[in-house]
């Protein structure tokens, strides 16, 4: 049996980086994952791919940024299969390193939907029914960012994200439902590919950078994923309102 058989999962985000490994590597594991993001063809190619590997996945499309849409994404689960047993938040976007010099309001507001709103729209919905349950794993993906190395908004957000992992878990941690964090270091995906690095604030990033060990390994999608695996699955049982850093000692600078 796989680490999340018989599972019923939701990942956000789903259909690139860390998002796709994580669902493939659930759907591999035995869960049915739920597969959410703005880009309907690029997550029916995700469901393709898990069911041709003999899983089972169903894509909705939704702008987590929405609270409608993420209250459709809970419902669709629901329907669909009657219950919700692990949520991962992975969907976000990056700031491109804007300092708060040079950081507008809109671009703060923006960042700060998709990346914080995001987390407690999903969590607060898909809570209504795993705490009734009293069983349920919540994860949500953070960043080594969340210590102040990225632009004012996503620093912000990912700040945000581990106090609110924090949070749900002392609110859950007599029930069966747990909450927690990975936080990522840096590791290749499309949100950070050269083509979108080129447009960071290269002045700000190399301040930041000062305050990193980028010498050691990146990690790798697929190292986020088998970290949130842990979470999401029973190995990690007695384990709540913890942020696992998975950035090969980066941030240990």
């Amino acid at each position: 049996m796989g680490a999340l058989e018989g599972k019923i999962a939701i990942v956000t985000g789903a259909n690139s980086g860390i998002g796709r490994a994580t669902a493939l590597l659930f759907a591999s594991e035995g869960a049915t994952v739920v597969v959410s993001g703005r880009r309907q063809e690029r997550n029916a190619e995700v469901v393709a791919q898990i069911e041709e590997a003999g899983g089972t996945a169903l894509a909705v499309t939704s702008d987590v940024s929405s609270p409608e849409d993420c209250r459709e994404l809970v419902d669709a689960t629901v329907a669909a299969y009657g219950r919700i047993d692990v949520l991962v938040n992975n969907a976000g976007i990056a700031d491109k390193h804007m300092p708060i010099d040079d950081c507008t309001e809109e671009w703060f507001d923006h960042v700060t939907k998709v990346d914080q709103y995001s987390v407690y729209y999903m969590a607060k919905y898909a809570l209504e029914h795993m705490a009734p349950a009293g069983v349920g794993s919540i994860v949500n993906v953070s960043s080594i960012g969340a210590g102040g190395v990225a632009g004012i908004s996503y620093s912000g957000a990912k700040a945000a994200v581990n106090a609110m992992t924090k949070n749900i878990a002392i609110r859950y941690a007599r029930t069966g439902v747990r909450c927690n964090a990975v936080a990522p270091g840096p590791t290749p995906t499309p949100l950070n590919a050269p083509e979108v690095a080129s447009t960071f604030h290269a002045e700000f990033a190399g301040m930041c950078a000062e305050h990193l060990d980028l010498t050691v390994p990146e990690a790798t999608a697929e190292d986020q994923a088998q970290a949130i695996l842990w979470f999401a699955s029973d190995a990690s049982r007695a384990v709540t309102g913890q942020i696992l850093y998975v950035d090969h000692g980066t941030s240990l600078y």
